[in-house]
């Protein structure tokens, strides 16, 4: 059972997501925040095939970038602390739409996830305007900035919601790091480093080249 879930990680968390999908339609009225959350789901399905699967490649280069060998058996297995965190996100906003907290820390993974995606161009020496995932990313990026002046125009959140979600999104977002880089074998605290070090030999390569 424990090598199915792993190897089926990411087709396992695509049903779950659209049973969750189907629930949500059955509940009228949805709420505008639930409604945004809706969205923001079935671009997360769409994001992770796009980033996994077609194309793919986002785990390729980051892997390249730290010169570390990550075998499809890991690939697998890594995504699912990702589906994890990304269930947890849509199934709590969804659930408490009316806590802007949770809203924020949902609108500030969806902005994070389309700027990553755009510097991960400059960062990786990309020859393409692309990076496996981009294109649902930056659609995220568009629902999350859509939440956040639905919710400053209609004075939804206090000024600790605005601090204290995106802080939420960080802290959850980096224990999901953290036991990703333990699956393949690296300290968490070891990564900037790594990165720093590895994307300094890539720059070189690529201004020889």
């Amino acid at each position: 059972m424990g090598k199915f879930i792993k190897y089926y990680a990411l087709e396992i968390y695509s049903v779950i997501s659209l049973i969750m999908l189907v629930c949500a339609a059955m509940i009228d009225p949805l709420s505008v925040v639930q409604k945004f959350v809706v969205v923001s789901t079935a671009l997360f399905i769409l994001h992770e095939w796009e980033e996994n699967s077609y194309p793919g490649g986002f785990i390729d280069i980051f892997s390249r970038a730290l010169q570390f060998q990550v075998s499809d058996d890991l690939k697998r297995a890594s995504r699912i602390p990702t589906s994890v965190f990304l269930i947890a996100m849509s199934v709590i906003s969804f659930v408490w739409d009316d806590m802007p907290i949770f809203t924020m820390a949902l609108a500030t993974f969806c902005i994070f996830e389309g700027v990553v995606h755009i510097m991960g161009i400059k960062i990786f020496q990309l020859k393409k305007f692309y990076t496996p995932g981009m294109v649902t990313a930056e659609l995220e990026l568009v629902i999350g900035v859509g939440l956040i002046v639905y919710l400053v125009k209609n004075d939804l959140g206090a000024w600790y919601d605005y601090t204290f979600g995106p802080l939420l999104f960080v802290v959850c977002f980096m224990m999901m790091q953290k036991t990703l880089t333990m699956m393949i074998g690296i300290r968490y605290r070891d990564l900037p480093k790594m990165m720093k070090q590895n994307l300094k030999k890539l720059r070189e390569m690529s201004s020889k080249e």
